[in-house]
Parts: structure tokens; sequence; C-alpha cells
């Protein structure tokens, strides 16, 4: 009896594990591709329970997400020879887990390296016919297309769709950098210098056109002040004339008196004058004939 009770609890132990061994789980972000003794069977692709047979056939899971791919940077020479140093990343999706399997194997080191091949040399073959300022301006997202759909092409087989590829970085090597930066600092010298001069030139025209009409102006205010001085004293003399026309007399006693108040202005003033002199004529009280 005991023997019996051994045997059958043996037996239940063999069926569980039998029993575990044949069914598993398929995800929602896998596809699960059941072998036998190596060779493909199935492709399952349905999240649920599933079934193999047990120590005949292996069921292999791949991942049905979007996946990621980093290439080492890279040296490539553009299309105008100069050197770029270009590190790029790649996403791709497992859409034939037969091929897949067939062409790599059932890891991802298989298809990374294919990639990394693949990859590379559509980045050499592109670039090589592109320049530097297409790399670095908007023109980018043409030549990456154009890479992707390369890639894509040749990736066809092994079960894989290339849903982009895309450059993360590009930089120059360090000595184009360098010489680069020399030739930019240069251009920006030799501007700078273009500009001062054209500013002096600027700032000469300014100045000479301003004295220019400094001096015009200066001989229109000359020209126009001697005219008016010029009529003011006719005018002054058109009066004086008159006013002596009218009363000679009254007018003779006043121009003396606006002489002695002109001479005799200052208290330090002193005149030395016989008493004959016409000049004291009006102050003797005396009119000459």
């Amino acid at each position: 009896m005991k023997r019996l009770l051994i045997a059958i609890a043996v037996l239940g132990v063999v069926a569980l594990v039998l029993v575990n061994m044949s069914f598993f789980t398929v995800n929602q972000t896998e596809t699960v591709l059941v072998t036998q003794l190596g060779e493909p069977v199935r492709v399952i692709d349905t999240p649920g329970l599933a079934y193999k047979i047990p120590f005949v056939q292996t069921a292999i899971p791949f991942d049905r997400r979007l996946l990621d791919y980093d290439s080492p940077p890279e040296e490539v020479i553009l299309g105008d020879q100069r050197r770029l140093i270009v590190d790029s990343f790649t996403r791709y999706r497992i859409t034939n887990p037969l091929d897949y399997y067939k062409a790599v194997g059932p890891t991802e080191d298989g298809i990374r390296a294919r990639l990394n091949s693949v990859v590379t040399s559509s980045l050499r073959r592109v670039l090589g016919n592109e320049t530097l300022l297409d790399v670095l301006s908007v023109q980018r997202d043409r030549i990456m297309s154009t890479i992707r759909q390369q890639v894509n092409g040749e990736m066809r087989g092994f079960g894989v769709k290339i849903v982009d590829v895309r450059i993360r970085r590009a930089d120059l090597p360090q000595e184009n950098t360098e010489a680069i930066l020399q030739r930019m600092q240069s251009e920006r010298d030799r501007v700078a210098r273009q500009a001062r001069a054209e500013g002096a030139e600027a700032s000469a025209k300014i100045r000479a056109d301003a004295d220019r009409q400094r001096t015009v102006i200066l001989a229109d205010a000359h020209a126009t002040s001697d005219k008016l001085r010029g009529e003011g004293e006719s005018q002054t003399i058109a009066i004086y004339a008159n006013a002596f026309q009218r009363d000679p007399q009254f007018f003779t006693i006043w121009r003396t008196l606006q002489a002695y108040k002109e001479s005799l202005a200052n208290s330090h003033t002193r005149l030395v004058m016989s008493p004959d002199n016409d000049f004291l004529r009006i102050m003797q009280g005396t009119q000459g004939k």
C-alpha cells in the first residue's frame, strides 16, 4: 500500500511537471515561435495560454514592441570631402519571427550586428553624396528618409521593419573643428575690418558734407548780414538826411550833444582842447555862424 501511494505521488509530480512544460503564456507584447528539435513549427501571435510538446518543442518569445539600437559613432566622408563623426540610432520592429529566427537565431545579438553593418554602410553611401551644409540643415530629413528606405530594403529578409533611422549627433573631428574655428575667426576679423573701413569712409563723407554745408550756411549768413547792415545804414543816412533837412540847427545841436555823451561817458575821460574849439561852442553857449 505504501509503495502504491509513493508511485501515485511520483506520477502526480511527473504529471504536474509535464503539464507545466506543456503550457505557456503568450503576452500581449510578444510573439512566440514554437520549434521542434530546432525546426520552426508554428508562430503564435494571439495573447493567452498555448501548449507545446514537452522535451520536444521549445517556445521562443520575440518582443513585438518598437526596439532601439544605438550604433557606435562612425567617421564618414561627405560629398564635399569633409569628415564627420556620426552618432546614429535605429528603431525597428520584429514583423516576422520565422524569418527573424532563420536569419539570425533567437537572440537580439545577431540582428544588432547585422543592423550595425547595414546602417553604417547606408550612412557612408548616402552621406558620401551630401555636403556638410545639407547634413546640418533641414535637408537632414530627406537624407535620413533615404537612409531608412535603403536599410529597410536590405533588412526586409530578416523579418524586421525599420521604423526610423536618425542621426543623434554629428561632430567634426577635433583637428577639423579647430581649423574651421580658425577660419571662422579669420572671416569674422575680415568682416570687422571691412565694416570699420566702410564706417570710417562714411564718417569722412558725412564730416565733409557737414563742413561744406557749414561753409555755405556761414557764407549765406555773412552775405545776408552785410546786405541787412547796408540797408540799415542806408536807412539811417536817409533818416539823418531827412532830419537835417527839416531843422539843420536842431540837428547840429543834437549831434553835438550825442558827441558830448559818447566822449564824456567815462568819468575818467579827459579832453584837452583850446577855448575856441568848435567842439565846445554849445558848452560855451555860442553858435558858430
